[in-house]
């Protein structure tokens, strides 16, 4: 795109040198910290994989697991920082540091009390199960393992808290560092400390307890630097509840909207385990579903885990670009949308859009292609069988259709939540949560377990078109046919470099051996990797570089 020259009065000039270079260097920290903590991430779930294998083990801890899990992107993947940090930063500079603490103190109990309640309710809950009859050793496990890692709901929501908090005082390491922690200790645990139990019942149980050890780590790991920030506990935090219920309100709805991906995830892991047959048949009558019916199982055993192998792999691109890319045009839009300039908002969010095709649409393809290397070059060691490796690759393809998809979301609810509306995305999404439901209950009867995957998929883009579209009736018509002309070219380059890997895997051998492996599937990235940005470079997509410069101002403000 060829750049004009920006107007006196433009925002984006508005922001000091100083705090634009703040701002990349935040990004390029949090970024960083984002590319470790999903790298510690798989090799934790390689360790899973080889300690468990898929199996109902496996699925018992994917889905009890699941659970705090929701709750921290729930509170902790910008629906706190986009309610709580207007209202603390509004309250410090109207009302003094002394009464933006106060919020803080008042909405750190609030939430205590509130998340102490819920897990002490899911407790009783859990025991109400228990001595309703559930004792097959299958539900005896997802009880027990539920009961020990529930607590880590409160741990890690008041870890996301404190760290909105700590992004309002322009902090950003220690909240990027803490997830570190989690994987880190979840890694010893793996390697140093479960081999010290003979039965994988005992060993995943310590895996249990080692979370919750975690979370309490982290607590203090981000508590600490924040009385180091100058925070003081205030007597008279019932002061601002009013505030706090302000804060809650408009929380309710960007929690929703933000996180009907992980409401999806978890009906679709719940659908894999209450479908799926058991591992150990005694009589015939075991494959039934319903006996009176004679209707079969639709899913086979180790759905559950396949499901979560795969929800983890599609996490690591849609962490490191969907998040990132969010983080840094969210700020701009807010700014834009504040001061009324919904020209050079509708500029941002066509970026947006651009860099998603350019980027998250080759990032998908790629993803489908080398799911089967992936697999095994992460996951087919020890209880891990080629069965299960097939089974956990046609998830990782059927996800890594959805990478672009939900990176534009990422993208599209920021854009909403810039101009104060809230409802809009959970409108749409609430549809998507039915949509899925149904398309879930209807695909694993033709595509067995893959099929939550493929409906996983098939929703995030059905969202993708609405939310564009509610988007254009706000702030007019996007430029279709810049976007038309960025999707013909990135079309030719990634079928350049589609060509390229899939020949290459090809040719390449395959192999037990964890050298091959690794170099079945670097060699075949790489090679994708420089293709498709030749490509890009020969077809002038001069939109992508944009992402790696230091002040992207002049594409915003063209």
């Amino acid at each position: 795109m060829n750049s004009m020259p920006t107007s006196s009065n433009s925002p984006a000039d508005s922001v000091p040198g100083q705090e634009e270079r703040s701002l990349f260097a935040n990004f390029r920290l949090v970024s960083l910290m984002t590319l470790l903590s999903r790298s510690l991430g798989l090799v934790r779930d390689m360790g899973m994989a080889m300690l468990f294998g898929n199996g109902p083990i496996m699925d018992a801890f994917s889905i009890a697991f699941r659970i705090p899990n929701l709750a921290r992107r729930l509170f902790g993947e910008g629906a706190l920082s986009t309610a709580f940090l207007p209202a603390f930063v509004r309250e410090r500079e109207q009302q003094g540091l002394t009464s933006a603490w106060r919020l803080v103190t008042a909405t750190l109990i609030w939430l205590t009390q509130f998340l102490s309640g819920v897990t002490v309710v899911g407790l009783v809950l859990l025991l109400g199960f228990y001595l309703a009859g559930f004792n097959s050793p299958e539900y005896q496990l997802l009880l027990g393992l539920t009961a020990i890692m529930l607590p880590y709901l409160l741990l890690i929501c008041l870890v996301a808290q404190i760290s909105a908090v700590m992004h309002a005082q322009n902090r950003f390491g220690w909240p990027a560092f803490s997830p570190l922690i989690l994987n880190g200790m979840w890694i010893v645990t793996i390697w140093c400390i479960a081999p010290w139990w003979s039965s994988p019942e005992s060993q995943v149980y310590v895996m249990a307890v080692s979370i919750l050890f975690a979370g309490v780590v982290q607590l203090f790991c981000v508590l600490l630097p924040l009385y180091r920030q100058g925070y003081q506990y205030t007597a008279d935090w019932r002061e601002s509840k009013a505030d706090v219920r302000t804060v809650v309100r408009s929380m309710v709805p960007i929690l929703i909207g933000l996180s009907i991906a992980q409401i999806n995830a978890v009906s679709d892991s719940l659908i894999a385990w209450g479908f799926s047959a058991p591992e150990v048949i005694s009589n015939p009558s075991d494959t039934l579903l319903n006996t009176a019916w004679q209707v079969r199982y639709p899913l086979e055993s180790g759905t559950a885990s396949a499901l979560y192998f795969g929800q983890r792999l599609f996490q690591f691109p849609l962490g490191l670009f969907g998040l990132a890319l969010g983080t840094v045009l969210y700020p701009l839009m807010a700014r834009h949308a504040e001061t009324g300039r919904h020209d050079l908002l509708q500029s941002t969010l066509l970026l947006g859009l651009k860099q998603v095709i350019g980027i998250g649409f080759p990032a998908s393809v790629g993803m489908m292609i080398l799911a089967g290397p992936i697999t095994r070059l992460l996951f087919e060691y020890g209880q891990f069988t080629s069965e299960d490796g097939l089974q956990t690759a046609q998830m990782i393809a059927a996800y890594g259709a959805a990478v672009w998809s939900s990176c534009a979301l990422l993208i599209l609810h920021r854009g909403f939540y810039a101009m104060g509306d809230r409802m809009t995305p959970l409108y749409v999404g609430l549809q998507m949560v039915l949509l899925n439901l149904l398309l879930n209950f209807s695909l694993i009867w033709v595509w067995q377990g893959v099929g939550l995957a493929i409906s996983t998929a098939i929703c995030a883009a059905i969202q993708v078109v609405l939310i564009i579209r509610k988007f254009e009736n706000q702030i007019g018509k996007l430029n279709r046919s810049e976007l038309g002309l960025t999707l013909l070219k990135t079309s030719i380059a990634v079928t350049a470099m589609g060509t390229v890997c899939g020949g290459l895997l090809f040719v390449l051998p395959p192999s037990d051996h964890f050298t091959q492996r690794l170099w079945n599937v670097m060699l075949p990235l790489l090679a994708a990797i420089v293709v498709y940005f030749v490509a890009a470079w020969l077809l002038k997509m001069d939109f992508l570089w944009s992402l790696f410069t230091r002040e992207p101002k002049s594409e915003l403000d063209s």
